[in-house]
């Protein structure tokens, strides 16, 4: 079991955020058994959008990829409020990325990049993931990027 993640954040010098409320009717994580997944997460801090528009055409591939780390980086607050703490993640399971694309935009393995750097960052070893990473025409609120992440637990997690 990873025992170190919450002390890598602090490491890392990253500001936590609260686990964002959901903006629809629907639950933002759900724990079943030792798996736990999120709702997709967007690049979203303090109830503002960071990132808006199409990938390729408004952002360029490095603004996208910083979007991806900050859905991510609410995916994994959505975890922490789920399990408690983060070191009783085993693994991170799969990413699933949705990339609002401008016409002709093939990059999105190089934006999704920013969410599995982070994971990496975080959980070492145990971050590295399954992944898809789509180009999509519209995302909610105009959002740039959308994260969904399945992470694995201890048995005993809350």
């Amino acid at each position: 079991m990873i025992t170190n993640a919450e002390a890598r954040l602090v490491e890392m010098g990253i500001e936590f955020p609260e686990a964002p409320a959901a903006i629809g009717d629907y639950i933002p994580v759900v724990k079943f058994g030792d798996m736990v997944v999120t709702s997709g997460q967007l690049p979203m801090q303090d109830g503002t959008m960071t990132a808006s528009g199409k990938v390729g055409q408004d952002l360029s591939v490095e603004e996208g990829a910083a979007a991806a780390r900050v859905a991510a980086l609410n995916c994994v607050a959505q975890i922490r409020s789920c399990v408690g703490s983060l070191d009783n993640v085993t693994r991170i399971i799969r990413v699933e990325g949705f990339v609002n694309s401008a016409d002709g935009f093939h990059s999105q393995p190089q934006v999704l990049n920013g969410a599995s750097n982070l994971l990496a960052e975080i959980f070492g070893e145990a971050g590295r993931h399954t992944r898809f990473a789509v180009g999509v025409n519209e995302l909610p609120l105009n959002a740039a990027v959308e994260v969904v992440v399945w992470a694995q637990v201890a048995d005993d997690a809350q």
